[in-house]
């Protein structure tokens, strides 16, 4: 959730920390700072709250020296959004910056208070400084420190420390993401590749319960029972350069803008032309054998998982449960054999996700996971991963790894039909060319751009707006919502156009906008007749339809966006682009932050 820098070198780092802290803005945050050992060997801070530049300014009236130092941008869980509760915490013999949450803080603070130590803040994070503090007061070095701290630590955590008087940088991971940086003559600590990539592409990931000690030249890494350890060092594909907003006034817009070729990068990563088929990799269970699935993600994933569920059910006819997986594990699901859960987040670092899926692989159940992330911890934990090649997302409010994610699905719902027989070659072709248009297809929606802008000034003025779909544009009118809401702060609902008569119809009058997703598909007729009743009462209505839906229609009174015909396959897929960039504009036009909505956070990775 928050973001994570270290750095250990032979110059001063206080810029290269803030320029990563930049890169990792997109994670959501409330407040910064950044740390550093002075020459004299001393512990010195500067910390602020609300936006990065906040620091930077901060920063330049008063440099902050040194070559090794750590830098944090904070979400507030613990403890209010105030400069006191930014990281880095310190005494003054250790600093340290802390993503996740220290369950057992009440417990630790209580002993730690106890036996004398100070606390300044309101944060869990200040406990790792004062037990860490307490064991070097009683003269052990920061390594035995590190080891008899770790252990006492409940829940998740990505550490970075830095020690008074001592050349080192020590990092420690349990249940959040953190990364090692290979310098040429630095070496660097990352809560993901993106921290520094403008600094190095040599990375090794610290597995779970991982923790490792950085001098200038090397890493030492210990497993959780401080056993001596080697991590594999790859090369990054993550760059300096791919975070550019190009000529693109939010990150946002950009990565709405980039849909269509991403679209097509995520399919054509499976698709073999010559052979005319999907090339998936192969599960530990058979599709055929497969006697339910269990979709399992939280957010916008969820609702890509909702879409899912139409087509597994639909297509490949096997039984689909999807769950929010906050809820999951402590409902006490019924897990059955030959029962198949697939595992959605765009991060891959998703707290509760992993902790479903962890929960699931425990019943000795295969996991597929859908990821962004091939090195995360959902990746790597589940028995087969599919990577949506969206590439970086910077924009809090998710677009193109929410369709990416819809690209995957419909084409696991292709292969599982396929191999249950549902499907025979020519079937599954015909499916497979409809997904094949996609890219096409949103370059021409996209053109609408303007067109959209103009809806969206209805929608700007309003304190509530209904969003209505059936089928599977239901998940993206509850998709709409969601966008409208994370990035404009307009309350926002989606419903099944069908349950409006059951309670949702009571809100519509004069000043409500209700946004109807309504291709020309077997549900329009059932559709058109609930526009209808919205008419009636005078709601202010805008239909997302195509040419034989805008024909259809009859609605003189309502706003029509018409896009472009397109196989039903591809209607979920493409009738988001509109509603991503509805509610782009509309907070455009009302000046809020949109690619850092407050509040919100990209990668969640606390329960």
């Amino acid at each position: 959730m928050c973001g994570i820098i270290g750095i250990i070198g032979t110059s001063a780092v206080a810029d290269d920390l803030l320029e990563s802290l930049r890169r990792l803005e997109y994670r959501g945050y409330d407040s910064a700072g950044i740390a550093a050992i002075q020459d004299n060997g001393a512990i010195d801070r500067r910390r602020a709250m609300g936006k990065l530049q906040n620091l930077v300014k901060l920063n330049a009236e008063n440099p902050l020296p040194g070559q090794i130092g750590i830098g944090h941008t904070r979400w507030a869980t613990h403890g209010a959004p105030t400069a006191n509760n930014a990281h880095p915490h310190a005494t003054d013999r250790v600093a340290v910056v802390h993503n996740g949450i220290i369950e057992n803080f009440s417990e630790l603070r209580a002993e730690l208070e106890k036996l004398g130590q100070k606390f300044t803040s309101d944060t869990d994070t200040e406990v790792v400084v004062q037990l860490l503090d307490y064991h070097l007061a009683a003269g052990l070095s920061p390594k035995q420190a590190v080891e008899k701290t770790l252990p006492r630590l409940h829940g998740a955590f990505a550490l970075a420390m830095i020690f008074a008087r001592q050349k080192m940088l020590i990092g420690a991971r349990k249940g959040s993401p953190l990364v090692i940086g290979y310098g040429r003559d630095a070496m660097y600590l990352g809560s993901d590749a993106l921290a520094v990539a403008p600094l190095t592409d040599r990375v090794a990931y610290l597995e779970e319960g991982d923790w490792a000690i950085l001098s200038q030249a090397q890493a030492e890494i210990f497993d959780s029972a401080n056993n001596k350890v080697e991590r594999k060092i790859t090369q990054s594909a993550t760059t300096g350069g791919m975070i550019g907003k190009g000529n693109h006034r939010h990150f946002m817009h950009k990565e709405i803008y980039e849909q269509p070729a991403v679209l097509g990068d995520t399919l054509h990563a499976h698709w073999q032309p010559q052979a005319k088929r999907l090339s998936l990799p192969e599960l530990p269970i058979a599709w055929a054998d497969i006697s339910k699935i269990h979709i399992i993600a939280c957010g916008t994933s969820f609702h890509a998982g909702m879409v899912a569920k139409y087509w597994l059910e639909g297509i490949a006819r096997i039984p689909v449960e999807i769950d929010i997986a906050s809820e999951f594990r402590y409902r006490d699901p019924v897990m059955l054999p030959n029962s198949l859960g697939i595992f959605i987040s765009q991060s891959g670092e998703t707290a509760d996700t992993l902790a479903a899926m962890r929960h699931w692989r425990a019943g000795k159940l295969p996991a597929l996971a859908i990821v962004n992330v091939p090195t995360s911890s959902i990746a790597r934990e589940a028995d087969v991963f599919l990577q949506t090649l969206a590439g970086p997302e910077i924009g809090v409010a998710s677009t193109k790894a929410f369709t990416t994610q819809l690209m995957l699905l419909a084409a696991i719902a292709i292969a599982a039909a396929t191999g249950r027989g549902r499907l025979d070659a020519a079937q599954s072709l015909a499916l497979i060319q409809a997904l094949l248009q996609i890219p096409e297809l949103a370059t021409q929606i996209l053109e609408l751009d303007e067109v959209i802008l103009d809806l969206s000034r209805d929608i700007t003025a309003a304190r509530d707006v209904l969003y209505l779909g059936r089928g599977p544009s239901f998940p993206i009118a509850l998709e709409g919502a969601l966008k409208l809401k994370e990035i404009s702060y307009i309350h926002a609902e989606g419903y099944a156009a069908g349950e409006m008569k059951h309670g949702p119809i009571a809100l519509i009058d004069e000043q409500m906008p209700v946004v109807a997703i309504a291709p020309y598909d077997k549900y329009f007729e059932k559709t058109v007749s609930n526009l209808h009743e919205v008419l009636a009462r005078g709601g202010k209505l805008i239909v997302i339809t195509d040419s034989k839906g805008a024909d259809k229609l009859n609605m003189p009174d309502a706003a029509v966006l018409t896009l472009p015909a397109m196989p039903e396959l591809a209607m979920p897929i493409l009738y988001t682009l509109p509603i991503q960039l509805l509610a782009y504009h509309a907070a455009c036009l009302k000046g809020t932050d949109v690619d850092q909505p407050r509040n919100l956070a990209k990668s969640v990775t606390v329960e």
